[in-house]
C-alpha cells in the first residue's frame, strides 16, 4: 500500500483559479489522497465555485463564515487530516500531474530524518501565463549558488530559496512543531527556520507547481511602506532563529538575515522595529554592515536618476 497523502487545499477570494487548481489536484497520478479543501470566508463566489468542481467527489469541506487567517485556518485541516504526508495548496496555483508522485517518490529514496521534499517552480499571471522560473532566477541573479539539500538550517535563514507551494512535509514534521505558528501572519518562513533544525531537506530538479503572482498578494505586501503583520513576524520568526543557532555557520547566516531585515526597516520607515533589530544584533553579536547599506543606497537612487 502507497502512503495516504493530506491535500488541505485553503481558498480565500481566490474565485477565478479555485477550479483550474483543485483540477490539477483531482489530476494527480498518485494515489490515495485525502483531500481537504477550507474557504476562510471568501467575498468572492470561491466557495460556488469549489462546490462545483468536488461535485460526485470525496472531499471534507469546511466554510468559514469570518476571516481566521491563513495559518488557523490551515491548522484546523491539519487537524482533520490522517495522512503521513501533508501538502499545504493554495487555491491559486496548479500542479503538475507527477507533482505529488514525484515528491513521494523523493521520500522514499530517502533518509529517516527526511522531512521536507520541495522542487522547481514556475510562476504564472493571473491568467496562467509563464513569468519565470523560481530556480533559474535565483541562479540568474546570483542569489543562490545551487540549490542545497540535507541540512539547510543556515540556508534558509540567509535567503528565501524554497518554492512554498512545491513542498511536502511528513506528517511527524508538523507533529513536533505543532502545526503553523497561529501568531504570525504568514506561515513559510517560521516553517523553514523550525523544521530545518531538526529535519533533512531534499531538492527535486524538476518543475512540479506553477505559482500563481498576483498584484495583491500577502507576498507582495511584505514589505510595504505601512508597518504590517508581516514585518512583525519576520521578527519574531528572527527571535526563535537566534534561539536555533549553533555553529559559527549558523550565527553567520543570521547576521545575514538581520543585516538584510534591519535595512528593510530603515528604507521603509519603520525605526521602532529597526531599533529592535538592532538589540537583537547586539544580544546575538552580529555587526551592522553600514558600507553595504549604503552602496545598496547609492546604487538605488543613481538607478533612479538613470530612469529620470
Amino acid at each position: 500500500m502507497k502512503p495516504l497523502v493530506s491535500v488541505i487545499c485553503i481558498a480565500y477570494n481566490h474565485a477565478p483559479y479555485v477550479q483550474e487548481a483543485l483540477h490539477s489536484l483531482f489530476e494527480q497520478t498518485y494515489a490515495p489522497l485525502e483531500i481537504i479543501v477550507l474557504d476562510d470566508a471568501s467575498k468572492d463566489n470561491s466557495v460556488e465555485n469549489i462546490e462545483r468542481a468536488i461535485e460526485g467527489r470525496s472531499v471534507k469541506t469546511v466554510f468559514h463564515t469570518s476571516n481566521r487567517g491563513y495559518t488557523k485556518t490551515f491548522n484546523q485541516g491539519l487537524a482533520m487530516s490522517t495522512g503521513q504526508y501533508i501538502i499545504d495548496f493554495a487555491l491559486d496555483d496548479r500542479m503538475k500531474p507527477d507533482f505529488i508522485e514525484e515528491s513521494i517518490k523523493a521520500f522514499e529514496q530517502g533518509e529517516s530524518d527526511l522531512g521536507v521534499v520541495f522542487s522547481n517552480g514556475n510562476y504564472i499571471d493571473a491568467q496562467g501565463n509563464f513569468i519565470a522560473n523560481h530556480t533559474e532566477e535565483l541562479l540568474r541573479k546570483h542569489l543562490m549558488p545551487y540549490i542545497p539539500s540535507g541540512e539547510v538550517f543556515h540556508w534558509v535563514l540567509r535567503r528565501y530559496f524554497i518554492c512554498t507551494p512545491t513542498m511536502v512535509v511528513k506528517r511527524e514534521v508538523f507533529d513536533r512543531l505543532g502545526g503553523y505558528d497561529e501568531t504570525l501572519a504568514y506561515e513559510d518562513f517560521d516553517f523553514w527556520v523550525r523544521s530545518s533544525r531538526f529535519w533533512q531537506y531534499r531538492y527535486v530538479d524538476k518543475v512540479l507547481i506553477e505559482k500563481r503572482k498576483l498584484a495583491n498578494s500577502m507576498s507582495s505586501q511584505r514589505y510595504a511602506h505601512h508597518l504590517n503583520e508581516q514585518m512583525n513576524s519576520v521578527f519574531k520568526v528572527c527571535e526563535k532563529a537566534f534561539q536555533l543557532c549553533k555553529s559559527k555557520e549558523d550565527f553567520d547566516a543570521l547576521a545575514v538575515r538581520l543585516n538584510y531585515e534591519y535595512r528593510q526597516c530603515l528604507r521603509s520607515g519603520h525605526l521602532v522595529l529597526a531599533s529592535q533589530y538592532r538589540q537583537l544584533m547586539r544580544e546575538a553579536g552580529v555587526q551592522f554592515n553600514p558600507v553595504s547599506y549604503l552602496a545598496r543606497w547609492v546604487n538605488r537612487v543613481n538607478r533612479k536618476k538613470i530612469r529620470v
